[in-house]
């Protein structure tokens, strides 16, 4: 109970603060929704996908939600906490409270994994105004969420705390680093859209695997045994960076207690 009541603790504060940067807040809700709206619109208008308008905003939430609204707030967010922390010597204080590291560090999965549900209900509300609706299972749909809300956590972590030093890093990192993965994962047009060179490029992408898996529960209600490639790789993935962040979290903390 020690460790629950801790992380609630440290997710609350994040989440305070977050709600008092009011306008990150509003950009997370205004930049998803209005990728939504253009790549549904944009989708309903191709010929060659043949696809109704509810159609269109079926196919293009998924891929909405997983790469433009994740992305940017999970590892763009972490990557941002992370370095204010150290900016504002709050791990510092850490050292000398009775609050464990590992509270801190799941704390903030749990701040960032309220906000990426909250962004999954707006853009999914969103998209059901144009009669598009979640096709395929909830209970596989919320876990291909939750796993890459955590997947985007993971790389926050490791990213804020082995390349980022300051806040003025953060932009040109999340930039570098997403903007390229998020054009071959299918974030703003279908993957089926990329030439065959870059197709088998998009295959190593982690956002290429959770906006096909997604897509193929969301809009084509797939189940695991047609998604199973995508979704495995994605386990494969989330575990993975989730125990490089908690690693490169505790290389941190050693390196600001010699500071």
């Amino acid at each position: 109970m020690k460790y629950w009541h801790e992380t609630l603790a440290v997710s609350q504060r994040i989440s305070i603060e977050l709600l008092r940067r009011r306008n990150s807040l509003i950009f997370w809700c205004l930049f998803p929704v209005s990728v939504l709206v253009i790549n549904g619109l944009v989708l309903a208008e191709q010929s060659r996908l043949q696809l109704t308008v509810a159609q269109a905003f079926e196919s293009a939430a998924p891929a909405t939600l997983v790469g433009a609204a994740l992305f940017f707030s999970c590892l763009g967010g972490t990557v941002s906490t992370v370095v204010a922390e150290r900016e504002q010597q709050t791990l510092k204080r850490l050292f000398i409270s009775p609050l464990s590291g590992l509270s801190y560090f799941l704390g903030i999965f749990l701040a960032y994994s309220s906000i990426g549900i909250g962004q999954a209900l707006l853009i999914y509300t969103i998209a059901a105004f144009w009669n598009a609706k979640f096709q395929g299972s909830l209970l596989l749909g919320g876990l291909i969420i939750l796993m890459s809300i955590f997947a985007y956590v993971g790389v926050g972590f490791v990213l804020g705390t082995q390349l980022a030093r300051r806040t003025e890093d953060v932009n040109s990192l999340v930039a570098a680093f997403g903007v390229p993965l998020l054009i071959l994962g299918g974030a703003f047009f279908p993957a089926t859209f990329l030439p065959a060179a870059l197709l088998k490029i998009a295959k190593f992408n982690p956002v290429y695997h959770m906006n096909q898996a997604l897509v193929g529960v969301s809009a084509n209600a797939q189940g695991l045994d047609k998604i199973g490639s995508h979704f495995w790789f994605l386990c494969i993935f989330t575990v993975v960076v989730v125990v490089s962040g908690w690693l490169s979290y505790q290389r941190m903390l050693r390196v600001e207690r010699r500071l």
